[in-house]
């Protein structure tokens, strides 16, 4: 594995940043995550939909997906040379009755200094 800076990682929804340029556009970039709830988070988690409300351990399990998927995005644009991401989304999807796919995607980009002129 790629060791990780510490540094922030600049990510944006937008098309650009808005207080530096980009230099160079790298081209599509992301991380996939498969997770499964397990059969006895499963089975708590389905008597909670029952009840109504919001399901908790489905709402952790999302979070922590997305989180994952990100960080795998991110490794992905930095072994491009990136240094920032744009018009980055999450897309997700069941595989079945057991799996969700979440897929965070964007643009890598190299950002030039200063703030942009244009």
């Amino acid at each position: 594995m790629s060791e990780q800076s510490t540094s922030p990682f600049p990510i944006t929804t937008a098309l650009e940043f808005a207080d530096r340029p980009v230099s160079e556009d790298l081209g599509l970039v992301f991380g996939v995550v498969v997770r499964s709830m397990g059969v006895a988070k499963g089975v708590a988690a389905g008597f909670r939909a029952l009840a109504g409300g919001e399901v908790t351990q489905y709402t952790k399990l999302v979070e922590d997906s997305r989180r994952h998927a990100l960080d795998r995005m991110i490794e992905n644009a930095r072994l491009l040379g990136a240094d920032g991401v744009v018009a980055m989304r999450f897309d997700s999807s069941e595989m079945g009755q057991a799996l969700t796919e979440i897929v965070a995607y964007g643009t890598a980009v190299r950002l030039g200094e200063g703030t942009d002129t244009r």
